[in-house]
């Protein structure tokens, strides 16, 4: 007997039809503001993730050579490839690029709640506009994808942040910091104990005192943002303070600025964002890791090649992920049981009729199932509730020899004969009280 591989899970279908779903409605969400579908490949050269994140990455990613000898990996995220994609037709596609694609990844990380190594995302993604409109777009699309899918608005929050703010005052402080350790110590600060952030903040080149007033310069409030202007003096910070307040601002616009909470201690760990980033959190805390986040990130293209092309997008994860976890607790996860429309049962040498009436309700759009099996009557009826038929077609030869069907309404049990030329006819979901 074979196991299953640690950190990778079966779905079955009762399980699956919740997650899909799930992923048909962030789909239509993302399809309503005009995002077109993309498809891409399971596999990526692995230097591309390593020019973009460092030679340490190797060690999450499941890579190997392949027979032609190339260093290959599974995609670990989305954007590089999107990148790469928007570098190879940049000239031809039309701006701003709006795209959203659903499929797996892989990371090789010790799994954990809501955390996989085979994981299922939905990424969402604006390229070619720097406008703050194409922020408070994306972050609509996420919280309209959050309340379609049956979260009220005390389910979750967006804690939004901008990493030029961050980079902006850590630059402000005398000494050698490292601003891409410093960012990534704000992106933990939230899950290690105040004396061990510090700890990281002084390995990135800051003193315990620079740590301290950084960390106050971080609490400060969404009114008082000014404050780390007067503080930097520097036009960066300038710059980033005022995109921040434009987003919120256009975010208002778009109906999703409610959600939104001025959170400053949110980094996001990847390196290439650039702008105004942001988490979705379970309001409840029940989750305790980020749901999902996104961000902008303006540079990526241009590293990978092409022009210098702004971008902004996120990317909530659809299975082996947070966001399930995060209906499930709200109460709104879909339910988990097979649905069927019509089981069309056979009695005997029944099977031209029977086979002509499932095909007449499937092109209806009805979900229907019949005997292939050769079953006994008890056998199929037994099927039948198994699946959660609603309806049950039984197609005997007796009742042929009146030229009737049976219609049997399962909940009930309730059950009536009809004229085997009036079933389905010309209703579009007949059932047993069309007929009783």
């Amino acid at each position: 007997m074979y196991e299953g591989i640690k950190g990778f899970r079966d779905f079955y279908p009762e399980e699956m039809r919740a997650y899909r779903e799930t992923i048909d409605e962030i789909e239509a969400t993302a399809r309503r503001y005009g995002f077109r579908e993309i498809g891409t490949p399971a596999m990526e050269r692995a230097q591309m993730y390593v020019d973009k994140s460092g030679e340490e990455i190797v060690e999450e990613l499941y890579s190997f050579e392949d027979q032609g000898g190339r260093h290959v990996a599974l995609t670990p995220e989305l954007t590089p490839t999107v990148a790469r994609m928007v570098v190879a037709k940049q000239q031809e596609l039309s701006k701003p690029i709006k795209w959203y694609s659903t499929r797996p990844f892989w990371r090789y990380e010790e799994p954990q709640q809501g955390r996989f190594r085979e994981f299922y995302q939905t990424n969402v993604d604006i390229f070619g506009s720097s406008d703050p409109s194409a922020d408070a777009e994306i972050l609509a699309v996420a919280g309209d994808t959050l309340t379609n899918l049956g979260l009220e608005r005390e389910d979750f929050e967006f804690r939004v942040s901008h990493r030029d703010i961050l980079g902006g005052l850590l630059e402000t402080f005398e000494g050698e910091v490292d601003t891409r350790e410093a960012i990534r110590a704000v992106d933990k600060s939230a899950k290690v104990e105040r004396a061990e952030y510090y700890d990281l903040l002084a390995e990135a080149g800051l003193s315990y005192d620079q740590a301290e007033q950084f960390d106050d310069l971080l609490a400060v409030g969404e009114g008082n943002l000014d404050e780390l202007v007067e503080f930097a003096g520097t036009d960066r910070i300038e710059a980033a303070v005022t995109n921040l307040q434009e987003v919120l601002s256009a975010a208002e616009d778009f109906g999703v600025r409610q959600h939104c909470t001025l959170s400053l201690e949110t980094a996001r760990g990847l390196d290439y964002y650039t702008g105004v980033v942001f988490e979705c959190f379970d309001s409840a805390g029940e989750v305790s890791r980020a749901v999902f986040g996104g961000g902008r990130y303006d540079d990526l293209i241009e590293s990978f090649g092409g022009q210098p092309t702004p971008a902004v997008g996120f990317a909530p994860g659809v299975m082996n992920s947070t966001l399930p976890l995060l209906l499930q607790r709200a109460g709104v996860w879909p339910e988990e049981a097979l649905r069927t429309d019509y089981y069309v049962l056979r009695v005997g040498d029944t099977r031209p009729v029977a086979a002509r009436i499932a095909r007449d309700l499937r092109e209806r759009g009805h979900v229907v199932e019949t005997d292939v099996a050769g079953r006994s009557f008890g056998a199929q009826m037994n099927y039948a509730d198994s699946i959660n038929a609603e309806t049950v077609v039984i197609v005997g030869e007796r009742d042929l020899e009146n030229d009737e069907v049976t219609v049997k309404d399962m909940e009930s049990g309730d059950q009536v004969q009809v004229p085997v030329d009036e079933f389905p006819g010309d209703r579009t979901r007949p059932t047993y009280d069309d007929f009783a």
